[in-house]
This record gives structure tokens, sequence and C-alpha cells, in this order.
């Protein structure tokens, strides 16, 4: 049951059709990885936090840089040298102090994403590089746990769902990472945000929306993207989703 404040600070969601509070319930027993505490997991853990997730896990081996701070909105400068995760579990705590942060100072990798995995319901991805993307995708698929990817590069930005194991309307099994990325690309052929550069504001709109579609498989409402990728092309402000399929 909600308690009389969190029923308060939850008010909106609480009135809200289709959330309501059996939802709100809900989304205070989730567990949520996010892998990344930079540009996309910063909105991503601080609407998650917002919205009352209960469990809010942190994957993130870096330290906050000032260069960080024009997207990475969850630090400042007062976190300058500090472990990221340390910084984001501050700044959640500052905004829900009932939320139960658990810290990870690591780089997933082989040997310990499924450990890692298996302890939430939820996987966000929010990491800055392919061999982590893939690798969260097919440890996610083998475990049966959603996972909201989203990307960002320069002035455009992708979000998309994964639940491979479950079958679309027309019986099919869903789509795998790797049916839209047949081919990881080379280390070198795509640049970095250090190298290219982003758009801060865009970093944070598309973590928002990655942010929506974690509460959606929480607690569900109107339509997920599994099987679409929603584009995002802040240079012309547009917005395409397109569909894909199991090869």
């Amino acid at each position: 049951m909600l308690t009389p404040d969190e029923l308060s600070r939850f008010a909106r969601h609480i009135v809200l059709r289709h959330i309501g509070g059996p939802g709100q319930q809900r989304l205070r027993a989730a567990k949520v990885l996010v892998v990344g505490a930079g540009g996309l997991g910063s909105p991503l853990l601080l609407y998650l936090a917002a919205a009352g997730v209960g469990t809010l896990g942190i994957v993130d081996d870096d330290t906050v840089a000032l260069s960080n701070l024009q997207r990475q909105v969850i630090h400042g400068v007062t976190d300058i040298g500090r472990s990221k995760v340390d910084s984001a579990s501050d700044a959640i705590h500052r905004l829900d102090p009932g939320i139960k942060v658990v810290v990870h100072p690591l780089r997933l990798d082989a040997g310990n994403a499924a450990m890692l995995v298996a302890n939430y319901d939820v996987l966000a991805d929010g990491s800055d590089n392919f061999d982590t993307r893939y690798l969260l995708a097919e440890v996610c698929e083998a475990a049966q746990k959603p996972l909201v990817h989203a990307a960002v590069n320069e002035f455009h930005g992708a979000v998309t769902v994964l639940c491979p194991w479950k079958a679309a309307p027309d019986g099919r099994l869903n789509p795998r990472y790797a049916d839209l990325y047949p081919e990881k690309p080379p280390a070198d052929a795509i640049p970095t945000c250090a190298q290219a550069g982003v758009l801060g504001a865009l970093v944070g709109l598309v973590g928002s929306l990655q942010a929506i579609e974690v509460i959606r498989q929480i607690t569900p409402f109107g339509t997920s993207l599994v099987g679409k990728l929603l584009m995002i092309d802040a240079l012309d402000m547009r917005f395409e989703t397109i569909e894909y399929g199991r090869d």
C-alpha cells in the first residue's frame, strides 16, 4: 500500500487514466537497472525516480568531468571527479529519499552481465558503444527481461523496446537487437560524442522518451515500441516510426 506521503507525491499519477493507484503500486514495487549514468541515463534516472520506481540500479564505471555537464544533468559542478553512480544516487535521493538505489561502479561485461540483469524487472540501455548494446540485448533475451534501448549521435536519436521471447500479434517472435543492426559496426565506424558532438537538449528528450517506455513496461498503457524504432531528427524536428521484424 502507498503511504499518505506517497499518495500526495504521486497524486498526478494516481488520478491519471491507465495508471491510477494500482499502477503506482507496481511502479513502487519495480526494480529497474539503468546501464550508463551519462547523457541518456541522467534524464532517464531522474524521471524514473520522480515516477516512483522503488528500486533503481545504476551501472557506470566513469567519473564526472566538466565536459559532461553540457548534457548529463543529473550531475553538477560539485560532483566533478566523483563516481557517476554515487553522484546520480545522491541526486535521486534528493528527489525521493524513499527510493532504493543500488550502485554498480563497474563496466558491464560478459562476466557480470547475467548476474546484474537477473536482479531486475526491466533494463534500460543508456550505453555509448555497440559492444555493450549487443551484450545487454543478448543477456536480456536469455533472461526474458524487457530491454528499453536508446541511442543518440549529433542531432539524431532513436528509441526501441526489445522483448524477443514474446510473440507479436502475427504469431511470430518479436525481433532481436540483431534484427535491427545485423552486423556490429567497426569500432571506428561511428564517431563518438567526444569526436562529433551531441546536442545536449536532444539527449534529454531521448532519455525522457526512454523513461516513458520503461514505465510502460511496468504498468502497461497505450502501445509500446516493441518491434518499432522511433527516430528523432532534431535538425528538421521530425519524428518517424518504422517497424522492423524478426529475420
